[in-house]
Formats: C-alpha cells, structure tokens, sequence
C-alpha cells in the first residue's frame, strides 16, 4: 500500500512541475504519462541516483550538499530521456534549468504530500 502512495504523489509531483514549470510540456493522455513517469523516475532514482551521489560526493561536500539538486535534475531528465526515447511517453524535459526548476519543485511537493499524508495516519 506504501509503494501505491508513494507513486500517487510522485505522479501528482510530476503533475505540478509540467504545469508551473515552461520548459516541461506532456503528450498524449496526461494522467498515464504521469503514473509511468512516476514508475520510470523511481526506477532511475533506485539504480543511477546511487551511482552519481558516489561519484559526485566530493562536489556535493563541497557545496554543502547544494549539488544534491543537479543529481535530482539529471536524474528527471534521464527519466524523460527514457520515457520519449524508448518507450515513446510524452514527458519532455527541453534543458538543464527545466529540469532543475522541475526536480525542485517534484521534490518541494513530494515533501509536502508526504508530511500530509504521514499526519494523516
């Protein structure tokens, strides 16, 4: 049940970076590029986030952790990257500030969300 909420909110993550955010735009039925975009991001967030955190560590100490948020960017943007290339979903990230603008605010809501729904238990 925790992996459906957890996709829920992601999914409404997703939603709200493509609305306040320009350079993010959907195609085709929203509500299923968003629920398989949810899927694909935790998925490159399971297997690659580990792999540039281990590698960027020194940068990310560096900045105080301040770096964290280019890896979420990379990580939202290879997930678009893999949603419209290979499997044909119409999430589009068109650059790096999209995608940090977008990573950023999926992380804002994914927080708020997650501290409302975890009150509500």
């Amino acid at each position: 049940m925790k992996i459906l909420i957890r996709w829920i909110i992601v999914s409404v993550s997703l939603f709200a970076a493509a609305w306040l955010v320009p350079g993010i735009r959907v195609d085709g039925n929203a509500w299923v590029v968003f629920g398989v975009m949810a899927v694909i991001l935790g998925l490159v967030n399971a297997l690659v986030r580990p792999i540039l955190t281990f590698l960027s560590c020194p940068l990310i100490i560096l900045t105080l952790g301040l770096f964290v948020l280019v890896i979420n960017a990379i990580t939202l943007w290879l997930a678009s990257v893999i949603a419209v290339n290979w499997l044909g979903i119409g999430f589009y990230v068109d650059g790096l500030w999209p995608a940090f603008l977008g990573a950023l605010v999926v992380s804002i809501v994914s927080v708020i969300l997650s501290a409302l729904i975890r009150e509500g238990d």
